[in-house]
């Protein structure tokens, strides 16, 4: 599935609020939709109704919130099993409602004020956010996105993974964050209206409203979907510049940023900076790269990371553009990550004597020289602009973020939260802040298909923030991807999608 819309190609299409006929006032005039009822404390009762001539949705609701561990809101529900594509959009005709009061899609494992669910909601002062309970009687959490009000929304299901997707001004969805959320296999979906205001009723206009349900053939398997994402690390926004039903990872951004380079399959493809199909790169006879390749700095060659020579992955050097590869390090296993200011030294996690640890070898090839020397796992090496060289190391413990010399001296420890685990430092061109990809501290190594957060921080230190959460995980970020102008990053994110 190519472009950034996207679209779906429904083979089970379930529902489309906006066909012909989709409903009667005849039949209780809720449209699509079953029941309409208040949940939790609402201290005066709501109303639902749908109008046929316009495909309009009317939700009104009191309710002090939806939040903290009960809510209280009307909802306008039906049970709708599957994966889920949600879009509708949302206005409140009072401009002089509380700017806290949410309307919007949501997906409830039940009707109880304190279940698990997931939402996309507009705010009366034009926020949209992604909001989600993961446990019964749990604290309510929030994605909040870039984008404001007016917009048209849209909430997806896959599996347990819940995204939120924007579409402003007409154009292309674009991705805003996703969470794992079990909400059972038929939950009540629909649109929901509070109020914020106990005594206070508040009503909702949706337009537009569809939903889309697919259910995964018998004897199937989920397959990846990978998306190649840009980031804007000071908004915040994303932007969708690939996507497709296969598993692609590890974008480099090229130096003159014209385009990215990815692995596939265990071969290296350019795709354009605005999307458009892969073209592979000449690797001549290795046919294994992994997830560890990147530029040097003046553009004109790739080091790549393969395993088909020795089993173990070795690093090699290319023209930028493909050509015949050059073996650099004899030793395997030996993984690149990051290459000197200067163009003379090559950075890289190896393996010796059963022990993992950062090593340094000059551009050209010859005697790898140890930068670390620490029980446990040290890799991710990666240059900042002033020649030191950023790392991540379980050292104490748990995965931090640590920086050093060039020569290995004066290691100093960069992260210290304790609910996060963080791999694979990046620091950008100009020199002021490090990007890298934070698991949950109880997640062992880098594995793929995790809820992670993309975070960044100050170079010199700093508490981290977090630019987005998605699922990932290897093969997200695990190489530079900055833009040359540090104003974006490129990244991957997956899902696990039908067929």
């Amino acid at each position: 599935m190519n472009g950034t819309n996207g679209s779906w190609a429904f083979w089970g299409l379930f529902l489309i609020a906006l066909s012909a006929g989709a409903c009667s006032e005849d039949a209780g005039g809720l449209g699509i939709f079953d029941e309409s009822v208040d949940i939790g404390d609402a201290a005066h009762p709501g109303s639902a109704r749908f109008d046929r001539e316009s495909g309009r949705y009317f939700v009104s609701g009191s309710g002090a919130n939806i939040w903290g561990e009960r809510d209280a809101f009307h909802f306008l529900w039906r049970r709708i099993g599957g994966d889920l594509q949600l879009t509708a959009e949302v206005e409140f005709p009072d401009a002089g409602g509380h700017p806290h009061r949410k309307a919007g899609w949501m997906v409830r494992e039940s009707l109880e004020p304190d279940a698990p669910y997931a939402d996309a909601v507009v705010h009366g002062d034009g926020l949209i956010s992604l909001q989600y309970r993961k446990e019964t009687g749990g604290p309510t959490e929030e994605i909040q996105a870039h984008q404001t009000a007016p917009a048209t929304l849209r909430l997806e299901r896959a599996g347990d993974l819940f995204s939120l997707y924007i579409s402003s001004n007409g154009g292309p969805f674009q991705p805003v964050g996703s969470i794992l959320v079990e909400v059972g296999e038929s939950p009540h979906v629909g649109l929901a209206v509070c109020s914020h205001e106990q005594d206070r009723m508040q009503e909702a206009v949706f337009s537009r409203v569809s939903v889309e349900s697919r259910s995964l053939p018998e004897g199937a398997e989920r397959v990846v979907e990978s998306t190649l994402e840009v980031i804007n690390v000071e908004s915040g926004e994303r932007t969708v510049r690939r996507r497709e039903k296969d598993h692609f990872e590890a974008p480099n951004w090229s130096r003159d940023g014209s385009y990215f380079v990815i692995n596939r399959h265990g071969l290296l493809y350019r795709i354009d900076v605005d999307g458009g199909e892969p073209i592979q790169i000449d690797t001549g006879k290795l046919i294994r790269n992994n997830n560890d390749h990147g530029f040097s700095p003046d553009g004109k060659w790739l080091a790549i990371s393969d395993h088909t020579e020795q089993g173990a992955s070795l690093i090699y050097v290319v023209p930028a553009g493909g050509g015949e590869p050059r073996l650099i390090t004899a030793q395997g296993p030996s993984f690149w990550h990051g290459w000197s200011p200067d163009g003379k030294t090559l950075a890289y996690c190896a393996e010796r004597n059963g022990q993992y640890d950062v090593y340094a070898i000059p551009a050209e090839g010859g005697r790898e020289r140890q930068l670390t020397n620490t029980a446990g796992l040290d890799d991710g090496p990666d240059y900042s602009p002033d020649g030191d060289i950023f790392f991540n190391s379980e050292r104490t413990g748990s995965m931090k973020i640590w920086r050093m010399s060039a020569d290995g001296g004066n290691p100093t420890q960069m992260t210290f939260d304790q609910d996060y685990a963080d791999w694979f430092p990046h620091p950008s061109p100009d020199g002021r802040h490090v990007i890298f990809l934070s698991y949950d501290r109880s997640v062992e190594g880098h594995p793929p298909n995790q809820e992670v957060a993309l975070r960044i921080m100050p170079l010199e230190g700093g508490q981290p923030t977090v630019l987005a959460r998605f699922y990932g995980g290897q093969g997200t970020i695990n190489v530079p991807s900055w833009s040359p102008d540090s104003r974006h990053a490129a990244f991957v994110s997956f899902r696990l999608v039908i067929p």
